[in-house]
């Protein structure tokens, strides 16, 4: 799980693994695989650099096909 900030502040843990796009208008939102959308205050590289880091964590180092 990775760590994200909703636009009121609080924490949230979202699967990674989920997450299908990410679109910043103005804020950011999560489109996730259930069809769920997460607004938040993070930026794309952000959490993309968050994702890397899990996946380096749970030893997922290669790209999906």
């Amino acid at each position: 799980m990775i760590e994200v900030t909703r636009l009121n502040g609080k924490k949230y843990w979202i699967n990674p693994h989920m997450i299908e796009s990410m679109e910043n208008n103005p804020d950011l939102t999560l489109s996730m695989l259930s069809g769920k959308k997460v607004i938040v205050k993070n930026a794309p590289e952000d959490i993309i650099e968050k994702i890397v880091a899990y996946r380096q964590k749970i030893g997922i180092n290669i790209q999906e096909v």
